[in-house]
């Protein structure tokens, strides 16, 4: 059990993928719905994102 807390506490909320993007949180919702943005899990009914993955998202997206 310890694991998994740990595990989770490293997952970014929707509010803090939203300020490291400097983009509003509806901006993420949308790019959710069109399967754009970086991919998000649903732990309960929250979203949650995996910096690594937020991060990787934001690299391939380069001009």
């Amino acid at each position: 059990m310890a694991s998994q807390q740990a595990a989770t506490d490293e997952l970014w909320s929707i509010e803090e993928v939203s300020a490291f993007l400097r983009v509003p949180v509806g901006t993420l919702y949308q790019w959710r719905y069109r399967r754009m943005g970086p991919r998000a899990f649903k732990v309960g009914r929250h979203l949650r994102y995996d910096p690594t993955d937020v991060r990787s998202w934001l690299s391939g997206r380069a001009a």
